[in-house]
């Protein structure tokens, strides 16, 4: 306790110095969580992009191989009409399972008469995938348009691809492509809407597609893959580790890859973040070690007749040891403090202001805004504390190595 108050006192003697300090620890701890919030915004921001808007679920079954091999030769990994009803009638059954929704991929050639260009799409349930594309405890669905489940003809066109064909809403265009069995076959398309997919680089060629229509331009009345939607607590690896076992007891061989196994740019971008991160802590790191140690490392040179003074009253080597690693502590815990304070009051400032901007590879704007994360801070402000204190015991050393008539003769 004697400790601590000294180390206390001894901050607020040298307050310019001490402050100069607090204020670096607190500008690296706020600098750490604004941008861990941002990233974790992102992430989330990511996360529900790939599972909702992009329709990818929580979980994708396929017949093995047609993850690797699927657009070699599609018509060995299509699930039969028959198949597809026994899996999903497993699927379901599960308490964690929301919804599944068959996909059949198709790709080829749409005009509008006059242009020809390509285009990528799925074939999907109309009512299911838009239950899919809903938000999380929200009914409203990402696209404005969704796919009419009374018009098995009709199709929404991304916004690009829409802009190249010179289509808009009640217009039509021609769609030709390949069966399975590799005869050309066309079908015209009435255009239900247009919509945004959010990247750039497939806003020119997508298309969503009903189901039927997608079967009677490949002839076929199965689907390349089943996607599955699970509760949000649930957990996708989890779960397909849980179904595996299910599926090879009812005889049923399908591969399963996560949406984050599916997803490219989600892992690209939080490799590229986790990175950035892990940067900007360790310069934060060496900013507050390096502080700390300036800072007591004064005070010891201008502080060896208190020392010696300290040591001649019986104060022990560790004494004077835990001394300064307590004023570490004590400058690491109100820098810290200072530092949630300017993060909550950032923060605030820059979820309120309305900020947006366009990532690479997106074809829309997207709003600025950070995470607060609580936990985080707590367990930062632990660590920061920690880091201080060893990092006063670099200066601490030499103090307490001093010999007490050295020390008290001190000039």
């Amino acid at each position: 306790m004697i400790s601590l108050t000294i180390a206390l006192r001894s901050v607020w003697k040298n307050r310019r110095r001490s402050l100069a300090t607090l204020l670096s620890i607190a500008v690296g701890f706020t600098a750490i969580n604004l941008f861990s919030g941002y990233i974790q915004d992102t992430y989330t921001g990511l996360r529900r992009t790939a599972i909702h808007y992009e329709g990818l679920g929580h979980v994708t079954l396929a017949k093995p191989g047609f993850f690797e091999r699927g657009g070699v030769n599609p018509a060995k990994y299509i699930i039969s009409r028959d198949e597809l009803q026994r899996l999903r009638r497993l699927i379901e059954a599960q308490p964690e399972v929301q919804l599944t929704t068959p996909l059949l991929g198709v790709s080829g050639l749409v005009s509008n008469g006059k242009i020809s260009t390509i285009f990528i799409a799925d074939g999907e349930e109309p009512e299911s995938s838009a239950r899919l594309r809903a938000l999380p405890g929200e009914d409203r669905i990402w696209q404005q348009d969704s796919l009419d489940p009374r018009r098995s003809s009709s199709g929404l066109v991304s916004t690009g691809l829409a802009a190249l064909l010179g289509v808009e809403a009640g217009g039509s265009a021609t769609l030709l492509s390949t069966t399975l069995e590799g005869q050309t076959n066309a079908l015209d398309l009435d255009v239900l809407g247009t919509w945004d997919t959010g990247n750039s680089a497939t806003n020119d060629k997508l298309l969503r597609l009903p189901l039927d229509y997608v079967q009677r331009l490949l002839d076929t009345e199965g689907a390349s893959r089943l996607v599955v939607l699970l509760h949000p607590e649930a957990s996708a690896d989890a779960f397909r580790a849980r179904l595996a076992p299910l599926l090879k007891e009812a005889g049923i061989e399908a591969e399963m890859r996560t949406w984050e196994e599916l997803s490219v740019f989600y892992r690209q971008v939080k490799n590229l973040f986790d990175l950035i991160f892990l940067f900007l802590f360790t310069i934060v790191f060496i900013v507050v070690l390096m502080g700390i140690v300036n800072t007591l490392t004064m005070s010891v040179m201008e502080r060896v007749r208190e020392i010696g003074t300290l040591r001649a009253i019986g104060m022990r080597r560790t004494g004077i040891l835990r001394l300064f690693a307590l004023e570490g502590g004590v400058l690491g815990l109100l820098g810290c403090a200072a530092g949630v304070a300017f993060t909550f009051a950032i923060g605030s400032i820059i979820n309120g202001s309305g900020l947006a901007y366009t990532p690479p590879s997106s074809s829309s704007p997207v709003p600025l805004t950070v995470a607060i994360l609580p936990v985080q801070m707590l367990v930062l402000m632990g660590l920061l504390s920690f880091v201080s204190m060893l990092a006063a015991c670099i200066p601490a050393r030499r103090a307490a190595q001093l010999e007490i008539v050295d020390a008290l003769g001190h000039v």
